[in-house]
């Protein structure tokens, strides 16, 4: 099995404001969209990353100082200063099965506007999804590659449960949050929900971003460090 993908957007090259690392970490692009596309991957799979080998690039050496919104379209301000904190990452990874995996995380993708894609392959199959294309799913065999078009009527109850609009009315991100607080909110009167985010979640996306930052200022591989003894 092999785990490949990309996940990126495009800021503005010259105007969107810098991450304050004083308050944000020392990581920028993959701290903030790399961390998303590992607990989706981990999420999906079941595998769990356990070493990670990073490099990291900064693309646009000056930024203003005060920082724009990641998805709004308004600009940074104020004077510009020197970039501390990566544009891009590259990451190679293993799992604790023994699974190779790499991930191109990116936010000086021109044109992007949100990808996050991800293909998986096995040793019989393949899957891809690409979230700029969020109603299909690629599933590709020997001879053979069919495309999956999302539909209430079809799959498991749980892909059915969270299918909020008839099939041909596009479906996304918003909904993803209104499944979310529905969720939540069920959960909280006592209902069993499954796919809800813990404490335990959050505190594994550091620690792999710890990770990532280590090996890319250290240049080895770098072990992710267990839950029990971060």
């Amino acid at each position: 099995m092999a785990l490949t993908s990309k996940i990126g957007y495009w800021t503005r090259r010259r105007r969107a404001g810098e991450w304050m690392p004083r308050k944000g970490g020392p990581s920028r692009t993959f701290a903030d969209i790399g961390s998303h596309w590992c607990d989706l991957m981990e999420y999906v799979t079941g595998e769990r990353i356990a070493e990670v080998f990073a490099a990291t690039t900064i693309t646009v050496p000056k930024r203003p100082t005060t920082a724009s919104s990641s998805f709004g379209g308004a600009s940074g301000a104020g004077p510009m200063q020197t970039v501390t904190t990566e544009d891009a990452a590259t990451v190679l990874f293993r799992t604790e099965s023994g699974v190779l995996g790499n991930l191109v995380v990116s936010q000086v993708s021109a044109g992007r506007k949100n990808r996050l894609w991800f293909e998986f392959d096995g040793a019989h199959r393949s899957a891809v999804f690409d979230q700029e294309n969020p109603e299909t799913l690629w599933l590709g065999e020997e001879n053979a590659a069919i495309v999956l078009q999302r539909d209430p009527s079809q799959g498991s109850p749980e892909q059915r449960r969270l299918s909020r609009l008839p099939a041909g009315h596009a479906q996304g991100y918003a909904q993803c949050f209104e499944a979310f607080v529905e969720d939540t909110y069920a959960a909280v009167r006592g209902d069993e929900r499954p796919g809800l985010p813990t404490f335990a979640d959050g505190l594994r996306s550091a620690i792999i971003v710890d990770a990532v930052v280590a090996s890319a200022r250290s240049g080895n591989w770098q072990q992710v460090a267990s839950m029990s003894n971060p």
